[in-house]
């Protein structure tokens, strides 16, 4: 079976390459060029495509997909948002994804995000290669002996409560489904732990329910010079509302893996534009906003357990196998 890669880069060629030997029955084709409507029409003689995060795995392109002949997509990524099940199921082409690759690697990255809004590490970088080694504007505030909040403590969010708890914090969590191996975890509705938490992070999936779920009520209900964290979905966040609570002082730092305007820019190298009227652009104007390219997955380890388990989805679905990470 040939697989077609859309959006590949040059670390997804080498993850994937490292393992193709172990999978002689498939076939791999990298395309630079993300997945649209557009680009689909060009798939030959594929009866797979791999996507990612970032990819549009709407109607319109599905449709497209079913005319070239695909029954299978291949989300590289645990996220699925993105993806048009219904419409897949009506096409007969089954979504396959990668529901836990590392967990680690997005809690041990808003763990970093947050140490660094906290200690003004991006500050004190700039000034120390400017040879100003002053500590004005650099205080910073301790995590030991805080609340921490964890908004969906799935095995993201319970990676990153561990690390709370290693820090000497008090952790509590908000789920609708409360995780039974957290037993330090003290579970409070939704406004308690806004009201409570010194550090808030999110890590709950992006669903009708949880959209915008950070905005200026919820931000309202959080104590003053809280750290906001973000490393799963932008639309978790009202961004809007998100920078009205900065420009209030709200924040003592927010950091930010992910946001809503971040589709034409995650992955791509963007220095030489002018980002105009952007929210992106509005968000690095703050001192104590850190933002990252949606990176918090991007470890080595990660990468192998991407490519492994994107390889075997496809064996089981050659075989007719179950691999219990079909979506439909």
């Amino acid at each position: 079976m040939r697989i077609t890669f859309f959006a590949a880069k040059s670390y997804d060629r080498e993850s994937f390459g490292k393992i193709k030997d172990n999978y002689p029955e498939l076939e791999l084709e990298y395309w630079e060029t993300e997945l649209s409507p557009k680009t689909a029409v060009y798939v030959t003689d594929s009866e797979a495509i791999c996507a990612f995060v970032s990819s549009d795995v709407g109607e319109e392109v599905l449709k497209v997909l079913r005319d070239r002949g695909v029954k299978l997509v291949l989300m590289r990524c645990a996220g699925f948002n993105n993806v048009d099940l219904d419409a897949a199921a009506r096409y007969g082409i089954k979504v396959m994804r990668v529901p836990g690759y590392s967990p680690e690697a997005v809690a041990e990255h808003a763990m970093a995000l947050a140490m660094a809004v906290s200690r003004h590490l991006h500050k004190a970088y700039v000034k120390v290669r400017e040879n100003n080694f002053s500590l004005q504007g650099l205080v910073g505030v301790n995590f030991h002996g805080k609340t921490a909040g964890i908004i969906g403590t799935g095995k993201i969010g319970a990676a990153m409560a561990r690390i709370c708890r290693g820090y000497g914090m008090r952790v509590i969590g908000y789920d609708m489904y409360p995780n039974p191996d957290l037993d330090f975890v003290e579970y409070v509705e939704l406004d308690q732990l806004l009201s409570e938490s010194d550090l808030i992070s999110l890590h709950c999936p992006l669903m009708d329910s949880t959209y915008h779920m950070i905005n200026l009520e919820t931000i309202e209900k959080m104590k003053d010079g809280v750290i906001l964290i973000n490393t799963s979905r932008g639309g978790l966040v009202k961004t809007d509302d998100l920078i009205a609570g900065i420009r209030e002082h709200k924040f003592f730092g927010v950091g930010l893996d992910v946001y809503e305007e971040e589709t034409s820019n995650v992955f791509e190298n963007r220095e030489d534009d002018i980002l105009m009227h952007s929210t992106t652009a509005r968000l690095l104007s703050f001192p104590n906003v850190i933002v990252t390219s949606h990176q918090g997955f991007f470890t080595e380890e990660a990468l192998e357990a991407i490519s492994e388990t994107t390889l075997n989805n496809a064996m089981a679905y050659l075989r007719g196998e179950s691999a219990g990470t079909e979506l439909n």
